[in-house]
């Protein structure tokens, strides 16, 4: 049965991509509850980073569930509907103050390539394959989808990828920008988790405006004063304090988020 699982170890949330025999393609109920997890997890203040993953080793996901698409997404109010959902979800994590990580092992492809896109971090084996080979299928990528790939890798990779459907290596994937770091195979999972570790190590609150800014900063608009004001805001925190007085007295910090 396709599920989402979620788990938490102490800041950190972990959800699973799991459909078994399936290489972990995502259903709508998937979707959903992907969109339902991120907005709970973006709320709670104990975690300080979310790990998505798929179940075992073979795939983060392989894409949508294509069986579903006969029935569920046959006409246009079908197809607008499920890929509007589709595009909460993708919304969700990238809206998410906490940072967050795809931990990829295996196929990464088509909607599973859409998650990992809008994650903060893609951390991938040497064997992991990307790609949306959907030009085979017939059917074009939901603009709303591809907005956070073509952020990350600009229309010159998305053109590869979709006008192509090449499937790209690891190594062609973080020569063109798609992901973070590639470790090798047996190391991917440690590797994530302790990129997780060192984020749940600084002040969650400065990760969170850190994301805010970077994604301001793209617009392109110029900063208003309010806002240059606004970039200071954690002169009023207590984990800034904190933070100068471990500098000072050399020792690890405890943010408390607040």
């Amino acid at each position: 049965m396709a599920q989402l699982n979620l788990s938490v170890q102490g800041e950190i949330a972990t959800l699973v991509l799991d459909n078994p025999g399936k290489l972990n393609a995502i259903d709508l109920a998937m979707w959903r509850q992907l969109a339902e997890n991120m907005a709970n997890l973006s709320v709670d203040r104990s975690i300080r980073c979310v790990v998505i993953r798929g179940a075992g080793n073979e795939a983060f996901a392989a894409g949508g569930d294509l069986e579903e698409f006969v029935t569920d997404r046959a006409t246009l109010e079908q197809a607008l509907h499920y890929h509007g959902q589709v595009a909460l979800a993708l919304q969700a994590i990238d809206n998410c103050p906490h940072p967050t990580v795809a931990l990829i092992q295996g196929a990464c492809i088509g909607g599973g390539l859409e998650i990992a896109g809008v994650c903060d971090f893609r951390i991938c084996g040497e064997s992991a394959r990307f790609g949306a080979p959907i030009n085979r299928l017939g059917f074009s990528m939901y603009p709303g989808e591809m907005e956070g790939l073509l952020r990350l890798a600009g229309p010159a990779v998305m053109k590869e990828i979709l006008l192509e459907g090449r499937i790209l290596t690891s190594a062609e994937a973080y020569a063109k920008g798609l992901v973070t770091r590639v470790v090798a195979d047996d190391e991917t999972e440690s590797e994530a988790y302790a990129t997780a570790k060192r984020i749940c190590a600084g002040a969650p609150l400065v990760a969170g405006w850190h994301k805010q800014w970077i994604s301001r900063l793209l617009d392109g608009r110029p900063l208003s004063d309010e806002e240059k004001a606004a970039s200071f805001a954690f002169l009023d925190t207590e984990d800034y304090r904190e933070g100068l007085a471990a500098f000072l007295e050399k020792r690890k910090p405890s943010f408390k988020a607040r």
